[in-house]
């Protein structure tokens, strides 16, 4: 929600990236990916493989990110959707790209759309380790209220009335 009211940092950004994938005769596909991203004005350039192209950028954002961020290795990508928005367009149509990952803490879900498969996956796979590094960011700088801080808990509020069962 952030993102769209312009109240959003973005804990690193996208320089470039590119993904290439090989097919051999009788051997399945494979799939690099090399990236440039900026945290805090420095840059990492790093390049991995994957099972497919959507692999290959998640093991090389995650390779880039390591320097600054070491705590990713607890987040993973849990689903993966890819739907067309307008299929009378065939292959040029949009497509939405759904992605779910988790950590040891909770669930979220993130999406990408573009008419190229590859960048609304990007978009669908950078937002979920912004939410992550972002959430982790507000723990640690305290940002974060308790549960007993929460107007809904703690004291009474006029819209609920805590009442002792007997």
């Amino acid at each position: 929600m952030e993102k769209f009211t312009d109240q959003f940092e973005p804990l690193f950004t996208l320089e470039s990236f590119r993904v290439t994938i090989e097919k051999d005769k009788d051997r399945p596909c494979s799939s690099q990916a090399t990236m440039k991203i900026s945290v805090g004005g420095k840059q990492e350039i790093t390049a991995a493989e994957g099972y497919g192209p959507v692999s290959a950028l998640d093991n090389a954002l995650r390779k880039a990110l390591d320097r600054f961020f070491p705590d990713l290795d607890t987040m993973r990508l849990v689903d993966f959707k890819v739907r067309v928005i307008d299929g009378n367009r065939a292959t040029a149509a949009k497509v939405r790209v759904f992605i779910e990952s988790r950590d040891q803490d909770k669930i979220w879900s993130t999406i990408g759309v573009s008419e190229d498969i590859i960048e609304a996956s990007w978009q669908a796979l950078a937002d979920s380790f912004q939410f992550k590094l972002a959430s982790e960011h507000q723990i640690r700088s305290g940002k974060v209220p308790a549960q007993e801080e929460l107007p809904i808990f703690g004291k009474q509020h006029e819209a609920f009335e805590l009442k002792d069962t007997p």
